[in-house]
């Protein structure tokens, strides 16, 4: 038997291939499938299964085309309906795998069809579950991405306490916890850096495995706090329901070379946004006018999904020489589909066709609170979450999170002038470039963000 975690940090994403006696089976796939098949064929294994936990919110599974590349099963839980072909389980029913098998468990209260899928070795004692967004390490699944109906995300946080204690928490403590996501995504609020542990462990650690729980005192403690899922979360599980374009075209039409002309024409022809991805440093020097900054290095795709509202946008892009593809996959990964090239020669070339370029001033830490100290009116804005703020934050600040920006963007005036950081600079920047782009031209980055205004005040 051959478990792999295949884990992608951008997305904080948990793809697994299991294998025995040359079959395999992959659960909850990403978008670009090629790396599946060349692992089987690496291994001599055939793909007989694509195991779906539940419809995916903050990416678009690669299902189809590992289904259409391998002639594999698709596989989801009971209640599961979808515009394709697919198999939809029962709960309790076991799918044979080589030596081993997998048990499908229904959990509802993720989304009413969360399914847990429970391996059980050679000789039938359960081995893992692959828990998707059931159950995490330290959290489970955010119980408020129901679509449509009338279920609050009371009701389904009940479905999910049931789900927990009647399927989950019953078995031993030494079956391993394999999760579809870790920190860093939005499927839940208070998730481990780990990726994977024991069920016993996670029945002693986990808030939400607490034996003398109530149903009222989990639906209380699940349900608080929980932010507003990102805009593009509906958007990628109807993508996951009714099937995704083929990945291969995607990457056709998006990982296009494109002269300065040729890109300025796509721009004012095709309505084209320009995405620049290249690191924020780089950016903040020289960018073309009206670009919105998301760095490729940072948490690219989900700020993408977060900020750019219509998965139909068409976007072009800049981005470090050798990262075209990578910028094209991860655009795809979270439905961005309709991107229509990149500029070859990036900033540089553009720079020697002629054409203007704008920049963003930065200022360090110790000269901004000095400013801040002379001049109360001083505009500085926070663009953390509102948790951070809290946590600590620098006093006559505006917290203004970069989440929320477009919703309070009529707040601000184009006359100001504004002072940006978040913890590090990446945030920030992306700020600081939408601010440039609708038409404010005072924007200026607090270097270091947070982290050095702190320290600049702790060594005062």
């Amino acid at each position: 038997m051959k478990i792999e975690q295949i884990y992608t940090g951008c997305l904080a994403q948990g793809a697994y291939y299991i294998e025995s006696d040359g079959e395999a089976a992959i659960i909850d796939p990403l978008r670009e499938t090629q790396p599946y098949v060349e692992r089987a064929a690496q291994y001599g294994a055939t793909i007989k299964y694509i195991f779906e936990t539940h419809f995916h919110a903050d990416f678009v599974s690669g299902h189809l085309d590992l289904a259409e590349k391998t002639g594999a099963r698709i596989v989801y839980g009971p209640g599961a309906e979808t515009a394709y072909e697919k198999y939809e389980a029962k709960d309790g029913e076991r799918f044979q795998l080589g030596k081993i098998s997998f048990e499908v468990l229904h959990t509802p209260g993720h989304t009413l069809e969360s399914s847990v899928y429970l391996l059980r070795d050679e000789n039938d004692r359960p081995h893992a579950i692959f828990s998707g967004d059931t159950l995490f390490i330290g959290d489970v699944g955010r119980p408020d991405l129901a679509q449509g109906g009338t279920l609050t995300k009371e009701d389904l946080a009940g479905m999910l306490f049931d789900s927990l204690r009647s399927k989950i928490m019953p078995l031993p403590d030494d079956v391993i916890v394999y999760p579809a996501h870790g920190a860093g995504s939005a499927c839940g609020k208070n998730m481990s850096n780990e990726t994977t542990d024991t069920l016993g462990n996670q029945k002693a650690t986990n808030y939400a495995l607490r034996a003398d729980m109530t149903r009222a005192e989990f639906i209380a403690e699940v349900t608080e706090g929980i932010l507003p899922p990102p805009q593009y979360f509906s958007k990628n599980a109807l993508l996951n329901k009714q099937g995704p374009g083929e990945f291969a075209e995607v990457m056709r039409t998006g990982a296009v070379a494109l002269d300065p002309e040729a890109f300025e024409r796509v721009v004012n022809h095709e309505g084209a946004l320009v995405l620049d991805t290249r690191h924020q440093d780089v950016f903040a020097a020289g960018f073309i006018p009206n670009s919105i900054f998301i760095g490729i290095k940072g948490s690219f795709a989900p700020w993408v999904g977060t900020l750019i509202t219509d998965l139909h946008q068409p976007i072009v892009f800049l981005a470090e020489p050798g990262k075209e593809e990578e910028v094209v996959t991860r655009l795809a990964r979270v439905g961005y589909d309709n991107t229509l090239g990149y500029l070859e020669g990036g900033i540089e070339a553009w720079k020697a066709a002629g054409k203007e370029v704008d920049t963003i001033g930065g200022i360090e830490a110790r000269p901004l609170l000095e400013k801040m100290d002379t001049d109360p009116d001083l505009h500085v804005i926070d663009a953390r979450k509102p948790t951070e703020y809290e946590n600590g934050h620098v006093e006559k600040t505006v917290n203004l999170p970069l989440d929320y920006l477009s919703a309070r963007m009529n707040a601000l005036d184009r006359n100001e002038t504004y002072y940006v950081h978040c913890q590090s600079g990446y945030r920030s920047m992306i700020f600081a470039s939408i601010l440039k782009a609708r038409g404010f031209e005072n924007v200026i980055d607090v270097k270091g963000g947070y982290k050095a205004l702190s320290a600049a005040l702790t060594a005062s």
